[in-house]
């Protein structure tokens, strides 16, 4: 009997441990790392960029996609317009603030849209492409922090908890180099806690604005050997007219 409540006590003790909160010096190195590593990202003010999409999918022939993106960060602005296949071309997305459109150059019309929509077939979300600033001390709640490896970079490994529907997934873990904190990977969890999605990020190149991850594999690990690559090409952050953040760009490109 004595042994009986010595394993209960045992396992308590465990369990306590294992759910214990992150401490507030945990929390606030985390927070320290997810905004340093947001400033340190080339993708500050306006900028453009071509987004190019190769879909890998089992038994499968490969797919290929291709956006024009331009963003102004500061103001929440984004409009993405396809650029291929030439079957979707011209098939647009406008976001402004808080509000997302699809536009359908076939019909002419705008629908609302969510930033948690995909790309295509792909397995990246408008949500990924998106580069505003985000408030993560406002949106996330810090669940876990420590150390690690991966490969052979040392890394702060953070698990964040979505404390608003806004984001795409209510919980995720990324893995931050040491040396520099740049995201290295990715892991997207349902709220039951099953992993959804694991992205990768192994290539950045510097330029004078910051960083900029050129690219990135996104895993689909329900549907095994599912995988997007994207790469980002003709990075220009040239000042943008105002027209391309309006309803009237899109219809006016067909």
């Amino acid at each position: 009997m004595k042994k009986s409540f010595a394993a209960i006590a045992i396992c308590f003790i465990f369990s306590a441990v294992l759910f214990a909160q992150v401490s507030p010096e945990q929390e606030e190195k985390a927070y320290l790392i997810l905004e340093k590593s947001s400033s340190l990202l080339a993708y500050h003010g306006d900028y453009s960029a071509t987004i190019g999409l190769v879909i890998e999918k089992p038994n499968k022939p490969k797919e290929s996609l291709k956006y024009k993106i331009f963003e102004r960060t500061e103001k929440k602005a984004m409009t993405i317009v396809q650029l291929y296949p030439e079957a979707d071309k011209g098939v647009g997305y406008l976001k402004q603030e808080e509000n997302l459109w699809m536009y359908d150059p076939i019909s002419r019309k705008f629908s609302h849209t969510s930033i948690k929509e995909a790309l295509g077939d792909s397995d990246i979300k408008l949500d990924d492409v998106n580069q505003s600033e985000r408030n993560w001390r406002k949106t996330y709640e810090v669940k876990n922090v420590e150390e690690g490896v991966l490969g052979k970079i040392t890394v702060d490994i953070i698990t964040l908890e979505a404390k608003t529907t806004e984001p795409s997934y209510p919980k995720v873990t990324y893995y931050f180099r040491q040396d520099i904190p740049l995201v290295l990977k990715q892991e997207d969890f349902a709220g039951s806690g099953r992993l959804m999605r694991t992205t990768l990020l192994p290539k950045y190149t510097k330029i004078p604005n910051g960083y900029v991850p050129v690219q990135i594999i996104v895993r689909d690990e329900l549907n095994k050997g599912e995988n997007t690559q994207q790469v980002i090409s003709d990075l220009s952050f040239d000042k943008l007219p105002d027209n391309i953040f309006t309803k009237a760009y899109l219809e006016g490109l067909n």
